[in-house]
């Protein structure tokens, strides 16, 4: 555990965090924040989704946000795409990753995608063949990964033939989301642990929610057992259209001050990345989850007192 002393964060607020607001962010502010998220040292961030705008209007400017943006060199740019269409307008828009939409057990399929999960996954096959002629890269996901609001525990058997299914579409890329926050350590220290006995040559993140307030503990468990990537959205933004109750993902500036405290570097700049959360949070009140914004860092000491200050 104490080898590798570095992870990845990947921010994800432009798209799961501005997804989720009950209004959407007007274009000029979502180009402006993703600009300032692009000096904070991020490697990967995920910009935005080409969804349908009638499924997620807060979503509709896709195109124009990753035209005007400005694009520092070597940030991956990443995407979700949930069908060929919206692969292609991805394309176009010169994105770096394609992200696929997949939920772990059928309910939560129906939900978001209108079809059971391995009939989802056939519709990949279509955008894997497109991505090899571009240079675009897939990786895939397998939202409510830890726990599905209808069906409870997803047995690791499911996980398995889930990732079997990637590795006949040629993708190796996977990102396990805890999309509503049921997962504890030893959960993910299971799958994580079993999907690697399985597929060793694939490469995992972790997508965790703070619904239940595990999600900092959750990435010490995935740490542990050998992740390295992790998402997270500024402010503790996000939350699934389809999964009732869900709430935001883990603040960014939580897992980066967490990890950092711990010696385990993040390679970013927490100061910026405050920031930009507190301009959020002040945006954004209701919806907005942060324990940094509430208690700062560790490292902010108060004045010491002089005397003892008696009450009463």
């Amino acid at each position: 555990m104490d080898a590798r002393k570095e992870v990845i964060i990947t921010e994800v607020s432009p798209r799961d965090g501005f997804q989720s607001l009950p209004q959407a962010v007007p274009t000029e502010m979502k180009i402006e924040i993703i600009n300032y998220i692009l000096q904070c040292g991020f490697k990967q961030v995920e910009v935005t989704s080409f969804v349908h705008p009638k499924a997620v209007p807060q979503m509709s400017d896709a195109d124009e946000v990753l035209q005007r943006i400005t694009r520092p060199e070597g940030v991956i740019l990443r995407a979700l795409v949930p069908n060929l269409r919206g692969l292609e307008r991805a394309i176009a828009a010169r994105v770096d990753k394609a992200k696929l939409m997949l939920s772990a057990t059928d309910s939560h399929s129906m939900n978001n995608a209108n079809a059971k999960t391995m009939e989802a996954m056939k519709g990949f096959e279509p955008l894997v063949l497109r991505a090899e002629s571009d240079p675009i890269k897939i990786s895939g996901s397998i939202s409510v990964a830890f726990g599905c609001p209808y069906e409870g525990i997803v047995p690791i058997e499911k996980h398995i033939e889930i990732c079997k299914r990637y590795e006949q579409l040629g993708v190796r890329d996977i990102s396990l989301a805890d999309t509503t926050g049921m997962a504890n350590p030893e959960s993910i220290k299971r799958i994580v642990y079993g999907l690697q006995q399985e597929f060793p040559d694939f490469h995992y993140s972790l997508h965790l929610h703070n619904t239940r307030g595990m999600a900092f503990a959750n990435a010490v468990a995935g740490y542990a057992e050998g992740i390295v990537d992790f998402d997270s959205s500024l402010a503790g933004l996000g939350g699934c259209p389809y999964a009732p109750n869900a709430s935001g993902n883990i603040a960014t500036e939580d897992i980066v001050h967490g990890f950092e405290e711990m010696g385990i570097k993040t390679n970013l700049d927490l100061d910026k990345i405050l920031d930009i959360a507190k301009l959020l949070q002040e945006k954004y009140p209701d919806e907005s989850d942060s324990f940094l914004l509430k208690a700062g860092k560790c490292s902010d000491l108060a004045i010491a007192p002089t005397e003892q200050i008696k009450l009463g």
